[in-house]
């Protein structure tokens, strides 16, 4: 079993969120839940210990249960909130990078592993990561997956760059254990240099039983592409986000409910700035508007706060920011490095990043 990191103060880094997420997550809180006033939320990070993978992949269970995914073929999971972590990689896979991890509780969850060609690789477990089963391995040199979704526990989504003009779409009706290619003459032509963009797992999101989105970059417009019938048809509308660049695009997408939703990204080169690299929706992604007051860099991971209507977290290397207005407005609350974000319905927010860095917001 690996540990990410000792209980003991000389070894677990705190840094505390600003009194505005306090507000916002005690906010989200029912009364009966929140405990002691004093207890002010913040992430309370472990560093990786003997693992330096760097985690893109992020599903958050619940408070208590949580799986990263990242480099070096590695997959993590706890069951006690972070006080110890199992290392579930699969068997064979220390040359794949998994980029997204979807799990449906603490024994049941699909990988994705990136890459051109039989380096796309799909795994699910049934068994808390003890074993695993291959259910998918692409076949086809131009294709390339990048992120994966799932609807309800059958029903789930897996896209690839576009292949001969048009994004590529998986599905399956399984859980994950079997997958096979959607038609594309509902689809889109892609833009020329357009791609989806696999910093944090969230370019493929769903809500609700039928309804996705699919976020891009590299093209001359940032754009996202809405699904009303779990990718059979698709309608493309661009986004405000920094666009006409390989680096830049739409990063991360996060629904609230089939119409609410927002976007974060930006140019993920450190020294480039990242103006205007948020925006919202407010009716299912037929139109984006700017964030008047956006995140100050890059932002590559998003989630709403559970039971909020309008608190959010976007994370990136330089930082955590939050909204309270639905996206309209950021502010940055930390300077940890993070990629991506998760949020469970019972208030349990992870997030994970470089260096093997977890952390969970305690409150």
């Amino acid at each position: 079993m690996r540990r990410l990191g000792s209980r003991r103060p000389a070894r677990r880094a705190r840094r505390t969120v600003a009194a505005a997420v306090c507000g916002a997550v005690l906010a989200a809180v029912p009364a009966h839940a929140r405990g002691q006033e004093h207890r002010v939320p913040h992430w309370q990070l472990e560093e990786a210990g003997t693992t330096g993978a760097r985690f893109r992949g992020l599903s958050a269970v619940s408070r208590d249960t949580a799986w990263v995914a990242g480099t070096g073929g590695t997959v993590l999971r706890t069951t006690d909130g972070g006080a110890s972590w199992r290392n579930v990689s699969p068997p064979g896979a220390a040359e794949l990078q998994f980029r997204d991890v979807e799990a449906f509780d603490a024994r049941r969850a699909v990988v994705l592993a990136i890459g051109a060609g039989e380096a796309s690789r799909v795994y699910r477990t049934d068994h808390g990561g003890a074993s695993w089963t291959e259910s998918f391995r692409n076949p086809d040199a131009q294709a390339s997956y990048d992120c994966l979704t799932f609807f309800d526990r059958r029903h789930g989504l897996a896209m690839s760059d576009p292949v001969d003009g048009r994004f590529r779409l998986l599905t399956t009706s399984d859980g994950g254990r079997s997958w096979k290619v959607l038609p594309s003459k509902g689809m889109p032509a892609a833009l020329d240099g357009e791609a989806g963009l696999a910093a944090s797992g969230q370019c493929l999101v769903a809500s609700g039983p039928r309804d996705v989105w699919l976020a891009t970059g590299g093209g001359a417009r940032a754009r996202v592409l809405h699904s009303a019938d779990r990718g059979l048809t698709w309608t493309a509308t661009d986004t405000p986000i920094p666009a006409g660049d390989p680096a830049k695009g739409v990063f991360a997408l996060a629904f609230r409910d089939r119409t609410h939703g927002l976007v974060v990204g930006g140019d993920y080169r450190v020294d480039q700035a990242s103006p205007g690299a948020a925006a919202t929706t407010g009716d299912g992604g037929r139109t984006w508007q700017p964030s008047a007051t956006p995140p100050p860099a890059y932002r590559s991971g998003a989630a709403w706060l559970p039971h909020s209507r309008a608190a959010a977290l976007a994370v990136g290397p330089t930082g955590t920011d939050l909204t309270t207005d639905g996206g309209r407005t950021w502010r940055t609350v930390d300077t940890g490095s993070y990629d991506t974000v998760d949020c469970a319905p019972d208030l349990g927010c992870w997030a994970a990043g470089e260096q093997g860095r977890v952390a969970r917001l305690e409150y």
